[in-house]
């Protein structure tokens, strides 16, 4: 009597993105690829504030979904903040954002790793968002929506020097 042939069972590959044959499963992307708004580096200094406590850090980069604030104790994911910050050349801004993320100090000696929070700005009125975008634009050189390039606020000098 012959042995029955086994036949190897496709198995699917969950190492890549989405699965293509079930379009209601979400693309899975790591890394800067998750992002969909640009991001700006920046070091600018931030003031926030959760519940009563006011506390100060600095900003790392801006998008126009949120930012990342450098400091050695972030607040807890779903914490909502009140944030004012001044980019340079532009009035002061103050805006609501909640901490999405968090990157928690460690021990090692990871350079790369900077303590902090991921903030998502939240409620942002029609001229709050403007503004966002606009400085977002302004310090990344990208194009507005007529597609040209937006220029450098005069009295902010250049932006490749933030």
């Amino acid at each position: 009597m012959k042995e029955p042939t086994l036949v190897p069972t496709p198995v699917k590959d969950r190492r890549g993105g989405g699965d293509e044959k079930d379009p209601s499963r979400p693309e899975r992307r790591s890394g800067a690829d998750r992002r969909q708004h640009e991001r700006v580096l920046v070091d600018w200094s931030v003031d926030y504030r959760a519940s009563d406590t006011f506390l100060f850090a600095y900003i790392s980069d801006i998008s126009a979904m949120g930012i990342f604030v450098r400091t050695p104790t972030p607040e807890p994911a779903g914490t909502r903040l009140n944030l004012r910050f001044s980019p340079p050349g532009g009035p002061p801004m103050e805006v609501e954002a909640q901490v999405i993320w968090i990157n928690p100090p460690r021990d090692d000696d990871d350079a790369s790793r900077q303590p902090g929070m991921g903030l998502q700005f939240v409620d942002l009125t029609p001229l709050q968002r403007e503004q966002v975008l606009r400085l977002v634009r302004t310090f990344a050189y990208l194009p507005d929506e007529d597609g040209e390039a937006a220029e450098a606020d005069s009295a902010g000098g250049s932006a490749g020097a933030c």
